[in-house]
């Protein structure tokens, strides 16, 4: 089992203690069948003979390991690049799970006010470092910029018919 630890957003490394680990700060292993994994797994490197063998962050993971290819003692480094990369999948997932708990309110006929939507998400995953009006207002943006998205152009070019 090796692992290294990352820099993220202190709200997404919250949010995948408490998908993967039960809300512990302790290190966790990502199930193979998710993106992220696969992301992880084609970014790890060699570590640099000068880079010291010791990783500081806000997230420790055990990195995959497969029976062939990267072997993890040898290929144990995720550089500032590669965290940024992981950074963006996770905040993807993180979005994709919290939009869908909002649309499937919305269509329930609003079961619940979309602010205690975004508080039992919080609290499902143990996320303190983010607001509630934040993630509320990002998702108000994200449904309208959808909405700007269906809305198709007129056909204004004009046909020479003779």
């Amino acid at each position: 089992m090796i692992t290294t630890s990352i820099i993220i957003e202190p709200f997404l490394a919250e949010y995948l203690r408490g998908k993967y680990n039960n809300g512990a700060n302790e290190p966790f292993r990502i199930p193979d069948n998710t993106d992220l994994y696969h992301t992880i797994w084609s970014l790890m490197a060699r570590r640099r003979k000068d880079q010291s063998p010791v990783d500081s962050g806000n997230l420790t993971i055990i990195l995959p390991e497969r029976r062939i290819g990267k072997d993890p003692e040898v290929f144990n480094y995720l550089c500032p690049r590669s965290a940024k990369l992981i950074e963006i999948e996770i905040r993807r997932m993180f979005n994709r799970e919290l939009h869908a708990m909002m649309d499937e309110n919305d269509q329930n006929a609003h079961e619940l006010n979309n602010l205690d939507v975004v508080h039992n998400f919080l609290c499902a995953y143990a996320i303190e470092s983010i607001s509630e009006d934040a993630l509320l207002k990002n998702f108000y943006r994200w449904r309208e910029n959808l909405r700007k998205r269906k809305k198709r152009r007129d056909y204004k070019k004009k046909l020479k018919y003779s």
